[in-house]
């Protein structure tokens, strides 16, 4: 079976595929197996080393993989260059890392000695999205190799080609061939590998139903998962906050990659007192930004990733004005070529919209208005989702407290937007996953927690 690699701003395929057969993707698995086998043993030096040589690769080739990104999944190219050298920054950081969060920890008890070492698990697949085409994949690469795991990959079919580009900095950095491989294959597959016996736990990034399909799976096999869903951001703004701080902060985390991540923000629970200001001013900014051809640098947002998704995102936006949003900006499908969708402003979002209760995974933003910090707080832990969420107030004390105390999320951001960092874990809580990435929660989601007893 073919599959095309299809320009979001232009609508031309751009790449052909051939998907790997049941048995192709089997043989796949039993080689990245022996390679772990010998990889394991392998010194946290030797394997910090190769880890540097491929955050020197990503660093080099920026400008390549960012057309990459913008060609497969049109990802602005400024932003795609920002993502390789975050990847790069990812793989810098365990390197310098990994050796101290794995170290044995000596626990005392009556025995002779006793400790606790961290012993890499085997084969992990990683199920991974395209809204984020590098990223996603090297958050969880440079732990899992530095853990000294071997890595199979099932990307998103749309970025393919961004999947072996990985797998290329991997093979070119001096990784063991077989250590880190793509599986071309489709969704429809997961579930068999996933059962395979040489899969030992299974990491995805995606959405909710995407997450219960592999969770399912995964525990009908008995196999260990972290998973990273989807979110619907509260960001509460306050009484005493800055409004054009907040406006320019809101704005630019609700256009992050085109509106298409996890953790952008999406609601946006406004106190009354401030309520008319903070509208105002967030139409004003929204209406400025400039969607385009995202290899052009000028523009803040490119198409998009598919027309399928873009007519969903405008299904959201419609049947959420016809149950009683007002629409202040956009809203509409331009008559262009190009999955592209406009900056848009929903204000009177109230529940049983889409706006409320479903993630608007695009550049639309939805207004709420409440009239009090209790009110808000409450409306912001009104979702099924616990991904990220921020506060903005002027009293910095009561934003950590909101922040620690009261927000339901897993990432929670005071007078800023949220965003991941390779030094802090990530991950969320209800239908946005469960498990941690990055920093040392989560290079230690993927390795045997052992205890070793001396007498």
């Amino acid at each position: 079976m073919l599959v095309h690699s299809v320009n979001p701003a232009s609508g031309e395929i751009i790449g052909e595929y051939t998907a790997m057969t049941a048995q192709q993707a089997a043989g796949l698995v039993e080689r990245v197996h022996s390679q772990f086998e010998s990889w394991r043993r392998t010194s946290f030096a030797d394997r910090a080393g190769l880890m540097r040589r491929a955050s020197a690769l990503l660093r080099e080739r920026a400008r390549e993989y960012a057309k990459l990104m913008a060609r497969e999944m049109g990802k602005p190219v400024a932003a795609g260059r920002g993502e390789a050298e975050k990847c790069a920054w990812v793989c810098d950081y365990y390197a310098d890392n990994a050796e101290e969060m794995l170290a044995d920890q000596e626990v005392e008890t009556e025995a002779r000695r006793s400790f606790v070492t961290f012993q890499p698990l085997g084969v992990v697949l990683a199920v991974m999205p395209w809204n984020f085409p590098f990223w996603q994949v090297f958050r969880f690469a440079a732990p899992g190799l530095m853990a000294g795991n071997g890595a199979v990959l099932k990307h998103a079919s749309n970025v393919f080609g961004c999947a072996l580009a990985i797998e290329d900095v991997f093979r070119q950095a001096g990784f063991p061939e077989d250590l880190f491989r793509t599986l071309l294959i489709g969704s429809d597959r997961v579930a068999d590998v996933i059962a395979h016996p040489r899969v030992r736990a299974v990491t995805l990034t995606g959405s909710t139903p995407a997450g219960r399909a592999v969770a399912a799976a995964a525990g009908q096999n008995l196999k260990k998962t972290v998973l990273e869903l989807g979110g619907s951001d509260p960001y509460v703004i306050l009484a005493d906050a800055d409004l054009a701080a907040s406006v320019e902060t809101c704005v630019t985390s609700r256009l992050i990659n085109s509106g298409q991540s996890c953790i952008a923000a999406k609601r946006f629970i406004v106190v009354e007192a401030v309520a008319d200001e903070f509208e105002r001013r967030f139409v004003e900014l929204m209406g400025k930004k400039r969607m385009g051809d995202p290899m052009r640098a000028e523009n803040d947002l490119g198409p998009q990733a598919r027309t399928d998704l873009r007519d969903d995102l405008h299904r959201q936006v419609v049947q959420s004005v016809e149950k009683g949003a007002r629409l202040l900006l956009g809203g509409e499908v331009p008559e262009r070529p190009g999955a592209y969708y406009p900056p848009t402003v929903l204000t009177a979002v109230a529940p049983g919209m889409p706006a409320y209760d479903e993630e608007l995974f695009g550049p639309v933003a939805a207004i709420i208005r409440v009239r009090d910090e209790a009110e808000a707080l409450r409306v912001a832990n009104d979702s099924p989702f616990g991904l990220g969420a921020a506060v903005f107030t002027a009293d910095v004390q009561r934003g950590e407290e909101i922040a620690a105390r009261h927000l339901e999320a897993g990432c929670c951001f005071v007078n800023t937007f949220v965003k991941s960092d390779p030094r802090l874990p990530f991950g969320g809580i209800k239908e946005s996953g469960y498990g941690r990435e990055l920093a040392a929660f989560g290079i230690r989601e993927f390795v045997n927690v052992k205890t070793v007893w001396v007498d």
